[in-house]
């Protein structure tokens, strides 16, 4: 295997890797992600609510387990 020093970052204490943040506390969803999500108009039908959980949220699923007891129902 070789690597593209050019693509590399060494001694560094945080960083992105395939769309996730790599820090010393451990992988961390991209603030990218969640400032856009964040940004979005609320769904103001079923339609853009499935949207919105089947699309958007979806980059971010892996996260959420972690921050489940902050989440509301949908209802």
């Amino acid at each position: 295997m070789k690597l593209n020093l050019a693509k590399c970052a060494f001694g560094v204490s945080s960083g992105k890797f395939l769309g996730f943040m790599v820090t010393q506390r451990g992988i961390e969803v991209n603030p990218a992600q969640v400032k856009s999500i964040l940004e979005m108009p609320a769904p103001n039908n079923e339609k853009e609510l499935q949207r919105l959980t089947g699309i958007e949220v979806n980059s971010l699923h892996s996260s959420f387990h972690r921050q489940t007891k902050t989440f509301l129902p949908h209802t």
